[in-house]
């Protein structure tokens, strides 16, 4: 009996990892995908003169902006998702920090998703793909 039990304890942490496992695969494929689709993008919007802008962050508590001394384009006009000139991506949103808005604040760049907004509280979800395309149509700098 407690080798059943220990069995079934092996068992379950061998599925879990394995799940664990598979869903870091799939988020690094999706990511591989979504950098050719921010790559495309940034040639896109060079070729075509699309202006950057210096971006900011928001502290979490939602007052007030945060220079990030990035360089990129906003691609939603809440300014919560924006891409840098290297075509990394950016999620805008940081913890407060003191003097924030005196300092310039560190943001990490995380994986591209092929879907933004997936699992954030605001129930707003994009493809990446059309939020590329609609932000070459902006005319220039993020509005808001």
């Amino acid at each position: 009996m407690v080798d059943d039990a220990a069995e079934h304890r092996r068992e379950q942490a061998e599925r879990a990892t394995y799940h664990v496992q598979a869903q870091r695969r799939r988020a690094q494929e999706e990511s591989a995908k979504a950098q050719v689709l921010i790559d495309r993008f940034i040639e896109q919007a060079t070729e075509s003169g699309l202006p950057t802008e210096e971006l900011t962050a928001r502290p979490w508590s939602g007052s007030g902006r945060y220079r990030t001394g990035l360089v990129g384009w906003y691609l939603r006009a809440n300014r919560s998702v924006g891409l840098g000139t290297d075509g990394s991506f950016y999620v805008l949103n940081v913890p407060p920090q003191r003097f924030g808005r005196w300092r310039t604040v560190h943001v990490e760049p995380t994986p591209p998703p092929l879907v933004v907004g997936k699992g954030a509280g605001d129930g707003e979800v994009f493809d990446l793909d059309v939020l590329l395309r609609q932000r070459l149509a902006w005319p220039g700098p993020a509005q808001g």
